[in-house]
């Protein structure tokens, strides 16, 4: 694992990923999945647009988790573990942590994927929807979901309103 290279708090837990994915709803106001260059480490959108990806990095960040790097290293050292959907010859780091298809695959190959488990507020969720995109969120306190599908962030009843692709929930 690569946990060594962000700070996670210490009794950070997944009920506090959740209350900070619910704390965008009502911030994060918008969609917008242009591409941005990102400082690094540390990068991020503006907090009042973004995408669903958005939504899980700023979580994270919280807990003392950065995405953005952990996502890079990862793949600058398994690029070829990683999907080829966008015909990058060598990872980005200002993009990489904000696909949702790359997300996926650093949580399962970090050992977080669940397979027929309840699911838990700060789970991370994600789903095919019905134009073939993939989307992402984290489970909230009432177990809904807490995404960024083009209006803003969200707190909705959602998790079983598409196909269900990964279920992962992080090992503080």
């Amino acid at each position: 694992m690569i946990l060594a290279t962000c700070f996670v708090l210490v009794g950070f837990s997944n009920a506090q990923l959740s209350a900070a994915a619910q704390a965008q709803v009502g911030v994060t106001t918008s969609y917008r999945p242009d591409y941005v260059k990102l400082k690094y480490p540390g990068g991020d959108v503006p907090i009042s647009t973004g995408v669903c990806t958005d939504v899980i990095v700023r979580a994270f960040r919280k807990g003392g988790v950065d995405l953005q790097v952990l996502v890079h290293k990862d793949m600058s050292r398994n690029f070829r573990a990683y999907p080829a959907k966008w015909g990058l010859k060598k990872p980005d780091r200002n993009i990489d942590h904000r696909r949702v298809p790359n997300l996926q695959t650093y949580f399962r190959r970090q050992g977080f994927e669940l397979r027929n488990q309840p699911f838990q507020a700060g789970d991370v969720v994600s789903w095919r929807l019905p134009n073939g995109r993939d989307h992402i969120g984290i489970v909230s306190a009432n177990l809904w979901a807490v995404h960024n599908i083009g209006a803003g962030a969200r707190d909705e009843n959602v998790i079983h309103e598409w196909p269900i692709t990964g279920h992962y929930r992080w090992k503080w």
